[in-house]
């Protein structure tokens, strides 16, 4: 009580000797929660008319107040009242909830408060933010919580370091980034209880050009299995842990009776499987017969089965939200992050063989000329008869392994297959057939070998099948006029065609732009190159010059394909928009089932109103997490493939250039992938143009030259795991800085262009060529 009053009379002293008209902490606390812009000492002098010794009172106030707990200080030296957040603030969108972006402000710093939560009210083109984006924005407070208008998208250079705790000269520490973008490493000013070799999460400190790292979480050793999976997931922000609630709810939802029943009883059918050897979920199964009709003699009947997940993931739930967060499974070497918990995504939703499953089953009838002629869906009770292997399915139906399934079910799906292709051949779809790498572990998560996936007719059969359902599915909803979350694909832009025209000049390929630009344009292409040396990377190009696919719920066909209507049906297990394609059928079609007693799971299985409202909102949702996917797959393969090479390195390997810079040229080993530089200054004294039209570097005394899609041998000299680049030299190099070693030090880089380097514009390297 003492306490209380000598408190309460320092504080009526120190307002006495304040000017008389001076604002109460009522008053400053009032001014500040209602100010529409950031509240700083200079706004609320303005505000209140206060000058000179009042500026200073104002001070003193303003330090009390804060030491009282009444306000604190936010960004740019601004107040905001204490527990609340600042009118404008640096946010980071953590979490979606339905299809609203919740965000939490960068610093929060209130003792024993957790941080807010904000709703994020986007405005104008939408779809430009979503997790781990940083936003500078405009806070208000909104009913019982609060919201954020954003002003600005932030870059994300200074969030979280993502790296491998290094010693360098004198015991300094380093973090080197696991980006291979990012050239230089950061001292660490605070390595906590990290040590070397560890790869850690840290924060950037300080303020350019003086950077240092402080350790924030440590991830463990880099080298160790999975660990390569783990930096993509926390480089990109995957989300991969599933809530207490969410799995609770996917035991109670994959506890649901199937209604054997009301579903068509497709059990007698030998319908198959056919999936990667290492696939982890199997959702989709297939079957075909003759068709008996007489009006459609020498076609086929067909039923493509999948999973049917919209009967246990539906609409309002919290399986559902978090669905849509993720968007997609995300395939590693070594783990996948699904999209759906174990229980449904790997047990109940995945179609075993010899279980009976719950399946949507898209019927069709194919015609002797391979158009398919009608098509139908129903919510079947299904017993796949095997998995296979694609390797398996082509080895039976080559005769190279005998299989009891070979008559029943894999000669008629062959002998529609013929059809369907048929009527593909004449669509004329693109036809790129670029390696796949797939990287092969052991049971210790040790790489056992990388190697590109062969493609085989089972894997084109399968995708044939895949495509005519999507296509149904998509047309099915159109008759219906139902929402369609369409599958997209744009033709290619003009810019594009452009830098296509002058690379393929380089090659004295000619390509018209004035042509009506079609799939079939770039098969020609592709025929007119044969099978040259430089084939591969003229495909590539090609593919680079190609849009990327994206959801959407407005049709503008797939360009690719060469289809007027296309949507995603095929995978639900993986993917969000094929759950919505799924709903979208049960509510078009009434295929809805008995709503499912206790009321811990939502009624209805088809679209519901919010899933209509913001159709296009969650597909400009998923687009990105499947940018982020493939990104993330991506680099984890480039690191396997640089751990693989790392045993290799001192060895001559074949290589191919696939890109020329001023400072070097970039190069795959053929066969495996994965980018590494050759720097220029490893290529002799002499001066080097960069022709920069013709994509190469060229030696101006002895005339050697460097070109993209050249041949040739090098040196593998560093293989760096940890970002996954790779760097070689040439054959007869001098000797240059060591080679990747797990405990090495990393001295400096100096940057900047060498000195043997002379740059030639677009427009003069033309006339070089």
């Amino acid at each position: 009580m003492a306490s209380t009053e000598k408190k309460k009379k320092s504080g009526s002293s120190r307002e006495k000797v304040r000017p008389a008209g001076f604002p109460t902490r009522e008053q400053v606390v009032d001014f500040i929660a209602t100010s529409d812009q950031p509240a700083g000492k200079r706004e609320i002098a303005k505000a209140f008319g206060l000058k000179g010794q009042e500026k200073i009172a104002l001070k003193a106030l303003l330090k009390d107040m804060a030491d009282e707990g009444l306000i604190d200080i936010g960004p740019a030296r601004a107040f905001h009242k204490m527990g609340g957040v600042p009118k404008v603030t640096v946010l980071r969108i953590v979490d979606v909830d339905d299809t609203t972006l919740i965000a939490t402000p960068e610093r929060w710093e209130a003792e024993g408060q957790p941080a807010p939560r904000l709703r994020v009210v986007e405005r104008g083109k939408r779809g430009a933010l979503t997790i781990g984006d940083r936003i500078l924005a405009r806070t208000e407070e909104a009913g019982r919580g609060w919201v954020a208008h954003p002003m600005k998208k932030l870059a994300k250079a200074s969030e979280e370091l993502l790296g491998v705790v290094e010693e360098g000269e004198g015991g300094k520490l380093w973090l080197r980034p696991v980006d291979k973008r990012i050239r230089r490493d950061t001292p660490i000013s605070d390595v906590g209880t990290a040590k070397k070799g560890d790869l850690v999460l840290a924060e950037p400190v300080g303020r350019p050009p003086r950077i240092t790292a402080r350790v924030t979480d440590i991830l463990g050793d880099p080298f160790a299995p999975r660990s390569f999976s783990l930096i993509a997931i926390h480089k990109h922000g995957i989300p991969h842990v599933f809530s207490e609630r969410v799995e609770e709810e996917a035991v109670s939802a994959s506890k649901l009776a199937l209604h054997e029943e009301k579903r068509e009883d497709l059990r007698h059918l030998p319908i198959v499987a056919i999936d990667p050897v290492d696939a982890r979920d199997h959702d989709d199964a297939v079957w075909a017969a003759p068709d008996d009709d007489p009006g459609n003699a020498g076609g086929y009947k067909a039923i493509v089965a999948i999973a049917d997940v919209s009967y246990y993931v539906r609409p309002g739930s919290a399986l559902d939200r978090e669905a849509r967060k993720r968007g997609n499974s995300v395939y590693f070497p070594d783990l996948v992050v699904p999209m759906l918990p174990h229980q449904l995504s790997s047990d109940m939703c995945s179609l075993r063989a010899g279980e009976d499953r719950a399946a949507m089953a898209c019927h069709l009838v194919v015609d002797a000329a391979g158009k398919v002629k009608s098509w139908r869906f129903s919510r079947a009770v299904i017993r796949v008869a095997a998995v296979l292997a694609y390797e398996d399915a082509q080895a039976a139906i080559d005769g190279e392994k005998p299989i009891d399934l070979l008559e029943p079910a894999l000669k008629p799906l062959w002998a529609c297959w013929a059809l369907l292709r048929k009527a593909r051949d004449k669509r004329e779809p693109l036809a790129l057939d670029l390696p796949e790498r797939r990287v092969v572990l052991d049971e210790f998560g040790k790489i056992v070998s990388v190697a590109v996936r062969e493609r085989l007719d089972a894997h084109m059969l399968i995708e044939d099948y895949m495509i005519a359902a999507n296509v149904a599915a998509a047309k099915a909803l159109e008759q219906k006029k139902a929402p369609v979350m369409y599958r997209v694909h744009e033709p290619p832009s003009r810019d594009k065609l452009v830098a296509l025209k002058d690379y393929l000049a380089t090659f004295d390929i000619e390509f018209a732009l004035g042509q009506v630009v079609k799939p079939s344009t770039f098969n020609r292409l592709i025929e007119r190159v044969g099978e040259a040396e430089e084939k591969p990377q003229i495909m590539t190009q090609i593919l680079r010059s190609q849009t990327q696919a994206y959801y959407t719920p407005s049709n503008m066909g797939h360009f690719g394909l060469a289809l007027g209507s296309y949507a995603h049906f095929t995978s639900p297990i993986r993917r969000y928009a094929d759950l919505l394609v799924h709903r979208a059928l049960v509510g078009a079609y009434g295929l809805e089932l008995p709503a499912p007693k206790g009321g811990v799971i939502p009624e209805r299985s088809s679209l519901s109103g919010e899933d209509m409202e913001n159709m296009g909102r969650v597909g400009e949702m998923i687009s990105q997490h499947e940018r982020r996917a493939m990104e993330a797959e991506r680099e984890t393969i480039d690191r396997y493939v640089a751990a693989f090479l790392a045993a290799h390195v001192g060895d001559l390997v074949e290589a191919r250039i696939t890109g020329v810079q001023s400072f070097g040229f970039f190069a795959t080993v053929e066969g495996l992938g994965g980018d590494g530089l050759v720097p220029v200054s490893t290529l002799g004294d002499e001066r080097f143009f960069h022709d920069e039209a013709g994509r190469a570097l060229e030696g101006v005394e002895s005339g050697d030259r460097y070109t993209v899609g050249q041949r040739l041998q090098l040196r593998l000299v560093e293989a760096d795991p940890i970002n996954g680049a790779l760097r070689f030299e040439l054959p007869d190099a001098l000797p240059q800085r060591p080679s990747f070693r797990k405990d090495r030090a990393r001295p400096g880089i100096k940057r900047g262009r060498p000195g043997n380097i002379r740059h030639i514009g677009a427009k003069r390297g033309k006339h070089r060529r």
